[in-house]
This record gives structure tokens, C-alpha cells and sequence, in this order.
């Protein structure tokens, strides 16, 4: 079978929800859906609900925006929006109703145009590091906004029931690592899949640079190395590209806003096909 990726589909745009019907069927492959599928249960539901009849199998990875508690928006009105760890659990569940591979799940080994590879999805946060080296933790935020950066998690993402989104980061990098480390010295390449890039280097976006403070952690930087990868997928940053570091192949598959993609390439042409 093919490996397909796509990532930022951002379902809260009518223009992207449209967009889903143009993504061809391919019954034999699976697809990564690597975070900001949308904010939303229902902006969940309608992705699954187009997409998993047009694959064999879906695997997905929390972004930001699904994890946002956002007052009103959530499908069940009245009562107050999940957050943090609970808000993600949920999203699993969900995930386990379709059928749907999460970072909850354990790692399959699948055979990928004739090459085993083992699939690692992985949900690893942020942790704020990813600034220079003479601005101080306690200095980063102020160091952002000094550049004219904000990012909605400060007000949206709560860390709860961890004392912030750093602590969370540093939690679930521990978890995952020991879940590498469980694999032992397999022989099969590992495709290291999670929403935000997990090296410095291509977390910097030109117009914005300090928004790299929300873009991953330097915990991971060395991960493609550590832990056997062949390929890397994230998104995030909506600037798709493909890389090779180390011998490793970076894919950042994002799809992203309506005005990021309308006019230049069809929805169809936005899914990666991973190669190990």
C-alpha cells in the first residue's frame, strides 16, 4: 500500500470543508492526518466522515487548534468546552469510533510500497525553546511580542491538569521515548509522525520568526537520528516542503487557510505520499 499525509486541513473554513470532496478515493492506501483537522467534534466528524470511505485506513495527530477550548464552539452548547488532557482524550475516542489510528494506539508495522516501516504517531507539544539561546525562559513571551507575535494557544490551549503547556511537553516527550525505547533495535525504519517539526531549523517561518516559540521542543532535535526514522511528518507551519537531513526525509505536508491554497494547487495535490 501508499502512505499519504496531509496536515492543517482547518475544517472551520467553509472553502476547506468543500475541499475534502476533491481529495480522490484510494482505497488501498492509508493517510495521515497530521494535526489542526479543525477545532471542533463536528470538524472532526466531517473529515472522518468524507474521508475514511476514500481509505483503507486513517492515523491521526492532535494540532493546536483541536486542542483550543473556545466558549460556544463545541457541540454541545451550554455546557463549558473540555480542556487540556481531557479536551485531547476525547478526540481519541472519537478517533477509536471511525477506526482511526492515534498516538494512543500502539505502533503498527506496516508494509509501505514493499518496505516494512514502523509508524510512530506521536502528540509532543511544545515546550518554548525554540528561541535564541540568550532569551531566557521566563523572557520568551515578551521576546515574541517585541517581534509583533501572538499565538491564540496562550489564550485558548490550557496545559490542564499539568502546570503549563511546557510541563505537558515535557511529560508526554518523556512517555513517547520510552515507548522508542520499548521498541528495542528493530531492523524496520520508523516514520515519526507529530504536528509540530521536531527540529529548530524548520520551525521558522520568514514573515514571523519568533512564532517558533509555539512550533516544537528541542528535546526531539536529534529524534530522526535516535530512533531509526526515514521519514518525519509534520505541518504547522503552512509552508510545505520536503527536506533531507541526515539522510532523513522532513515532509511538512500542511494544507492550510483558503487564501494559502486557493489558486495555486488543488486540494487533491496537497497529500504527501511517504516514502521510506
Amino acid at each position: 500500500m501508499r502512505l499519504f499525509a496531509v496536515a492543517d486541513l482547518h475544517l472551520g473554513f467553509a472553502a476547506n470543508r468543500d475541499a475534502l470532496a476533491e481529495i480522490k478515493p484510494r482505497p488501498d492506501d492509508w493517510l495521515i492526518l497530521a494535526g489542526d483537522v479543525g477545532e471542533t467534534i463536528r470538524h472532526m466528524r466531517l473529515a472522518f466522515d468524507a474521508l475514511s470511505p476514500k481509505f483503507r485506513r486513517l492515523v491521526w495527530v492532535p494540532g493546536n487548534h483541536e486542542l483550543w477550548a473556545v466558549a460556544g464552539r463545541d457541540d454541545e452548547p451550554g455546557k463549558p468546552a473540555l480542556r487540556g488532557e481531557e479536551r485531547y482524550l476525547a478526540f481519541v475516542d472519537l478517533c477509536r469510533e471511525y477506526g482511526v489510528l492515534t498516538p494512543e494506539d500502539d505502533y503498527p508495522l506496516i508494509d509501505v510500497e514493499g518496505t516494512m516501516a514502523r509508524l510512530v504517531p506521536m502528540f509532543l507539544l511544545y515546550d518554548y525553546t525554540f528561541r535564541p539561546p540568550g532569551i531566557a525562559d521566563a523572557d520568551a513571551l515578551a521576546w515574541a511580542r517585541e517581534g509583533g507575535v501572538r499565538c491564540a494557544d496562550e489564550q485558548f490551549l490550557s496545559p490542564h491538569p499539568h502546570a503549563s503547556r511546557a510541563a505537558w511537553c515535557r511529560s508526554l516527550c518523556e512517555a513517547t521515548e520510552a515507548r522508542l525505547l520499548g521498541l528495542g533495535e528493530e531492523e524496520a525504519p520508523r516514520i515519526l509522525v507529530n504536528h509540530w517539526p521536531l527540529r529548530e531549523e524548520l520551525a521558522k517561518p520568514p514573515r514571523i520568526p519568533r512564532f517558533s516559540l509555539w512550533c516544537g521542543t528541542r528535546k526531539t532535535e536529534d529524534w530522526h537520528r535516535r530512533y531509526n526514522a526515514a521519514a518525519v511528518v509534520s505541518g504547522h507551519l503552512h509552508m510545505p516542503s520536503s527536506r533531507v537531513i541526515d539522510g532523513v526525509r522532513f515532509e511538512e505536508v500542511s494544507f492550510g487557510y483558503p487564501k494559502q491554497w486557493q489558486g495555486r494547487r488543488a486540494p487533491d495535490d496537497a497529500l504527501r505520499r511517504i516514502v521510506v
